[in-house]
């Protein structure tokens, strides 16, 4: 099946905070997302096995998305060849105009790997002639593919990028989504009470936001730099 965009990062929510209102945005306009995640996330801190990957699919369904979730093992997320040819596969098979990841991250190993695993895959899934290249046999029966868009947004747990970033999503109308599918993941979050990292992650957004004069933004760096043919993409800033 062919999505719109695709959505990968290390563990189930990480989509959903780093980017989670963008892809209930991109969902709301009838496009087709697909979350891939790298492992399960288990051990939860709060839950027994099995219970996070329920969470994640039911804060798939309140984005709007699919989810696939691999067999990696978390906490152990290294960025491998045979890692690279199953995404690369994946986006052959799928073929998105955008595929996102994780860029910049240094806190966690998992989230690290991530940033080279998919620009290498997005990088492997245009190339050709694989039944020429001794191991590439699972790309070799697939056709290539060309993104229009590889895309990064900011991963919480790093350092905030200031205003050293490329475009914001207004996330305002779908924000609520967002939490709700947030809310979901009571296997890590404490989400009955108050959960810190929960509140320090919408403080980020709603600060970005009051960046363009609205309520909440996430934030984004591209592969590659920016064209347009119509100016009237931009919407107005606060200082022009």
């Amino acid at each position: 099946m062919p999505y719109d965009a695709i959505v990968i990062t290390a563990h189930p929510d990480d989509a959903e905070v780093q980017m989670g209102g963008t892809i209930a945005k991109i969902a709301d306009q009838e496009l087709t997302v697909l979350i891939v995640d790298l492992c399960d996330g288990e051990p939860a801190d709060y839950a027994e096995p099995g219970v996070r990957i329920q969470q994640a699919q039911r804060a798939a369904d309140i984005l709007g998305a699919d989810r696939l979730i691999l067999d990696g093992q978390d906490r152990f997320i290294e960025d491998t060849i045979p890692l690279r040819l199953e995404l690369a596969q994946l986006i052959r098979e799928h073929r998105p105009r955008w595929v996102f990841g994780t860029a910049e991250a240094c806190v966690h190993p998992d989230h690290a790997a991530v940033e080279p695993l998919v620009t290498a895959a997005v990088f492997y899934a245009r190339l050709r002639n694989w039944d020429r290249v001794p191991g590439g046999e699972i790309l070799a029966k697939t056709e290539p593919w060309i993104v229009d868009r590889l895309f990064f947004p900011h991963c919480k747990m790093e350092p905030a990028w200031g205003e050293s970033f490329d475009f914001a999503v207004d996330v305002s109308e779908t924000y609520e989504s967002k939490k709700q599918a947030l809310a979901q993941y009571q296997s890590i979050f404490e989400t009955e009470t108050s959960d810190q990292l929960l509140e320090l992650y919408e403080a980020e957004d709603m600060h970005m936001g009051r960046l363009f004069g609205v309520d909440y933004a996430e934030i984004f760096k591209a592969h590659s730099p920016l064209l347009v043919d119509d100016l009237t993409t931009f919407k107005p800033g606060l200082h022009g």
